[in-house]
């Protein structure tokens, strides 16, 4: 959920932090780290952190008798 109270840290939504690639983060107390990371200096910046996609729906598997009541 993107709105929870209780956020699990992460260098790729710290304020410190700047994303270098999608595995990646230049922060300015570790240096370079996985995005993955995180430190004591962690501080949340909500516009940073992007949800997960929602899973993709897979319809090639439904028969019509699945859609009639």
């Amino acid at each position: 959920m993107l709105f929870r109270k209780k956020i699990d840290p992460r260098c790729a939504y710290c304020v410190k932090g700047t994303r270098i690639s999608d595995r990646e983060v230049a922060c300015v107390k570790c240096g370079v780290v996985a995005a993955e990371h995180h430190c004591s200096a962690f501080r949340y910046d909500p516009l940073k952190r992007v949800p997960p996609r929602p899973v993709k729906l897979h319809t090639g598997d439904l028969k019509q008798e699945d859609f009639e009541l």
